[in-house]
C-alpha cells in the first residue's frame, strides 16, 4: 500500500473521530431534551363533542402536555371529570379532538346544557322580544353580540314623530328561540333574543320594551366600539328631529294707512233761481 493511501486513510479517520467528539459536546442528546422539559397530564376530547353532550370514558382520554403549556384549570385524570358529585357534566360549548375539557366548558355536575349554566359571574340572562328583521334576519346566532336598538314614536304638533337610539352595545347573545347551541347554522326565524346583560341593564330592556319596539344590530366578529348610551325614561320627550328651517327673507312693508275722510255734514239745500243755499246757511 502506498504510503500516500495511508496517510489518507489515518487523515479521514482523525476529521471523522473529531467530528464525533464535537456532535458529542455541542449537540444536547434526545435524553438530555426530554429529561429538561417537564410534562403534565391533561384530559381532552377524544373525539368531537358537540353542545349538550354527556361527557364519558368513551369521548375523553388523557395527553401529556408540557407545563408551561397545561391550561389552567384542566383536569389530570378522566374520573375527575364524570365522577363529579351528582354525575358527569354536559358540554356547554362543542369540543374537537384533543381540545382541552375546562370547567368553564361544562355545566356542573349532573346539569343539562341550560343558558343559566353559560351566564358569566356578575352577569343575567334576559330575553327580549324581537321580530324576522328586528331579530337580524335568523343571521344572528348564540355567540355573536349584537347592539340593542330602540324604536319608538315621539308626541308631536306636526304629525308622528319616530325615533331610533342605541339601548345597549356590544351584548352577547346567549339563545336564539329556545337554542343555545353556539354551534348551530340553522337560520331560524327568530321570535325571541335571550341576552347576557348586568341588572341595570335588565332593568332598561324592561323599560324600553314597553315604551317602544327592540331590534337587533349584529357586530363584526371581534368588535367592541362602544358609543356613548343614551339615557331611557318612560316619560322621555325630547326631540330628536332636526327643528324646522327658518326663512331669511324679510317680509314686504305693510301699505301705508289713509286717513279717514272727514265726515260729511247733511243739510236741507234750498235752491232759488240762481242762488243756492244750505240750512246751515252757507250760500252758493
Amino acid at each position: 500500500m502506498r504510503l500516500g493511501t495511508i496517510i489518507s486513510l489515518g487523515a479521514s479517520a482523525v476529521l471523522g473521530i473529531g467530528a464525533l467528539v464535537v456532535a458529542r459536546v455541542w449537540l444536547p442528546s434526545a435524553d438530555e431534551d426530554s429529561k429538561a422539559v417537564d410534562m403534565a397530564p391533561v384530559v381532552v376530547a377524544s373525539q368531537p363533542i358537540a353542545f349538550g353532550t354527556q361527557l364519558n370514558e368513551k369521548n375523553l382520554t388523557v395527553v401529556d402536555m408540557p407545563t408551561d403549556a397545561t391550561p389552567v384549570g384542566s383536569f389530570r385524570t378522566v374520573g375527575e371529570v364524570i365522577k363529579m358529585d351528582g354525575g358527569a357534566p354536559v358540554a356547554l360549548v362543542a369540543m374537537t379532538p384533543r381540545e382541552a375539557v375546562l370547567p368553564s366548558k361544562l355545566s356542573g355536575a349532573g346539569a343539562r346544557a341550560s343558558v343559566a349554566a353559560m351566564i358569566a359571574p356578575g352577569m343575567r340572562a334576559y330575553t327580549i322580544e324581537v321580530s324576522d328583521f328586528g331579530g337580524g334576519g335568523g343571521h344572528v346566532l348564540p355567540g355573536d353580540r349584537v347592539d340593542v336598538l330602540l324604536t319608538r314614536d315621539l308626541p308631536s304638533n306636526a304629525g308622528k314623530a319616530a325615533v331610533a337610539e342605541l339601548a345597549l352595545q356590544n351584548v352577547r347573545v346567549l339563545g336564539i328561540n329556545l337554542n343555545a347551541d353556539q354551534t348551530t347554522t340553522e337560520k331560524a326565524s327568530p321570535k325571541t333574543t335571550t341576552l347576557e346583560v348586568t341588572a341595570s341593564d335588565a332593568a332598561r330592556l324592561s323599560i324600553a320594551g314597553k315604551i317602544g319596539t327592540l331590534s337587533l344590530a349584529l357586530r363584526r366578529t371581534g368588535s367592541s366600539e362602544v358609543e356613548p348610551v343614551s339615557t331611557i325614561r318612560m316619560g322621555d320627550t325630547r326631540a330628536y328631529a332636526a327643528p324646522m328651517p327658518t326663512s331669511n327673507v324679510t317680509p314686504p312693508p305693510a301699505p301705508p294707512r289713509r286717513p279717514a275722510a272727514a265726515p260729511r255734514t247733511g243739510g236741507l239745500v234750498i235752491v232759488n233761481g240762481d242762488q243756492r243755499s244750505n240750512s246751515s246757511g252757507a250760500g252758493a
